[in-house]
């Protein structure tokens, strides 16, 4: 096993695609995500397929973990069943030590099977930053409702870097490879850190997106979920940009401790040995669109932050390659050379990564609950919505209106384009199975409005 390389992967939630400096936003300071970026590959167009629930980052957690599409991950509880064979179980049976910190959100089984060690594990989907309910490890894998501990006046993103650093320490004499996943529950509301990385930003020096609205232009059925109440209605330039301070300053605190853990790995003498993965699981509006949270299948809500690095691995370059968080599965069974479970539908990035293959995608497609689908492919976006039995829908062209602005459902020059993705709509309902009940739900007033 000494041929394998270890991985590295650090997963944040809530951090939208935009938000490291490196990578075209000079308002926000990420050091250590500018230096990955820099030593590795970006890829600047990966995505999440969308979610089933308001909790948008349990749905995506485990199509990370299973590498399967939104429609085929079947649940026992909130737990991944037996049937998804998981990333962190796949390498341990590979001989991988696994380890997992954090936020897991999809049940202590699925966790217990997944991982060889762990430390201060959270279960649940969100919590005050300084106040978590935290689990310990248990190899029996047992992890009882009712035995939680809390380490207060300690941040979050403090206590799963310690955590990761302890196991970087434990394994620097160990032969055997490495899995670590490390999940912060930063930057997610309550948006509180220490106080020197909010000092970093000064709120009314920050600029408003362009496509802030005070208000969204139409019922899109999660108007009043919980997220859209953070901030008053209409919304006022004011307090998005008090949210973006904090936002931000919850990210560069995150950065500091990924910063901290790449430095032990260096420390063991392991660090050109390890793929570094650094993602996030969905994207936040904040004030884009007359919206704050990521119950949407807009692009500030399902465009992510995805950077690899390590072995194999070209430095210094991004890729435009379309692609979802799910594909991160197969990718590090490649470059690990690592067989692909047959549970797993995502696409390894592999061939793009040495330059074989531009992209290996062509379409996006997206899903929230029973409202909203949309499919994208390189140039154009179709979003439709079913609300209250109404049908309403956007289109849009990337091209000329990345931040999706100008809705050019109604220009009868791009029906063509209407009617192309409208028909990828229709492959999808079939091909990826949206025959759940959201989904009977959802067609139902798209076929009654057609």
């Amino acid at each position: 096993m000494a041929d394998k390389p270890n991985v590295l992967f650090f997963f944040t939630d809530d951090q939208r695609f935009d938000t490291i400096g490196a990578l075209n936003n000079p308002h926000i300071h990420t050091p250590t995500l500018d230096r990955l970026a820099a030593e590795g590959t970006a890829f600047t167009r990966a995505y999440i397929m969308g979610g089933s629930s308001p909790a948008v980052c349990m749905p995506s957690r485990a199509m990370l973990h299973t590498g399967r599409t939104l429609f085929h991950i079947e649940r026992q509880g909130q737990s991944i069943p037996d049937s998804h064979v998981t990333m962190g179980e796949h390498f341990r049976r590979a001989g991988y030590r696994t380890f997992g910190t954090g936020k897991w959100h999809n049940g202590r089984a699925s966790y217990a099977r997944s991982f060889t060690d762990g430390a201060r594990i959270f279960f649940g989907g969100m919590s005050q930053h300084y106040d978590v309910p935290l689990r310990d490890f248990d190899p029996t894998g047992a992890y009882e409702p009712d035995v939680i501990h809390r380490e207060v006046k300690k941040h979050s993103s403090d206590l799963f870097a310690d955590s990761t650093m302890d196991f970087l320490r434990d394994t620097a004499g160990d032969d055997r490879p490495f899995f670590a996943y490390v999940s912060f529950t930063a930057p997610h509301d309550p948006r509180d850190t220490h106080e020197r990385f909010h000092a970093l930003y000064e709120a009314d020096k920050l600029p408003l997106p362009e496509n802030f609205a005070p208000e969204h232009p139409f019922d899109n059925g999660e108007l009043q979920v919980r997220d859209e109440r953070l901030a008053p209605i209409p919304r006022t330039p004011g307090a998005v940009r008090r949210h973006l301070a904090d936002y931000y300053a919850m990210i560069s605190h995150a950065d500091d401790r990924i910063g901290a853990v790449l430095d032990v790995l260096r420390q063991t003498g392991k660090y050109d040995d390890t793929i570094i993965v650094f993602a996030g699981d969905n994207g936040l509006a904040l004030g884009r669109h007359g919206l704050m949270g990521k119950q949407n299948v807009y692009d500030h809500s399902v465009h992510v932050p995805m950077t690899l690095a390590g072995p194999g691995i070209p430095a210094g370059q991004t890729s435009d390659a379309m692609c979802y968080l799910l594909d991160i599965f197969p990718t590090l069974c490649e470059l690990c050379g690592l067989d692909l479970p047959d549970t797993v539908d995502g696409l390894s990035l592999a061939p793009v990564l040495a330059g074989q293959a531009a992209t290996r995608r062509e379409m996006l497609h997206f899903a929230y609950k029973d409202l909203h689908r949309a499919v994208q492919d390189d140039r154009w976006k179709l979003i439709e919505y079913a609300v209250n039995g109404e049908r309403t829908t956007q289109l849009f062209d990337l091209e000329t209106d990345p931040l999706e602005m100008n809705d050019l459902a109604a220009d009868p020059a791009c029906d063509p384009h209407l009617a192309r993705l409208r028909q990828e709509l229709e492959r999808w309902r079939t091909e990826l199975g949206d025959t759940q009940e959201m989904g009977q739900h959802f067609w139902s007033t798209y076929d009654a409005g057609a």
